[in-house]
């Protein structure tokens, strides 16, 4: 099944909700480090998913997400997803 880019409106829209929630929840206080919060909590799931999809295959995930082989590896190590 083919996908276009208006399928992942969806993504988009829970990130957005999830940043409204986010900034309702601090109740006025100072933010920091919004964009490696998010990235790093999108991330994660994000990798999580697509090794699932490609049964540990790191370079097939890779070529799946579009990033090299060695920057999927290093960040595998750095959400602690690998040893």
């Amino acid at each position: 099944m083919k996908h276009s880019d208006d399928d992942h409106g969806d993504i988009a829209t829970c990130v957005r909700k999830a940043l409204e929630n986010y900034f309702h929840a601090l109740e006025g206080e100072k933010p920091a480090a919004v964009y490696a919060m998010v990235i790093r909590h999108v991330e994660r799931p994000m990798f999580e998913v697509v090794l699932t999809q490609t049964g540990g295959n790191q370079t097939l995930a890779a070529e799946i997400l579009g990033i090299n082989r060695n920057t999927l590896h290093k960040k595998l190590v750095d959400h602690k997803l690998i040893g």
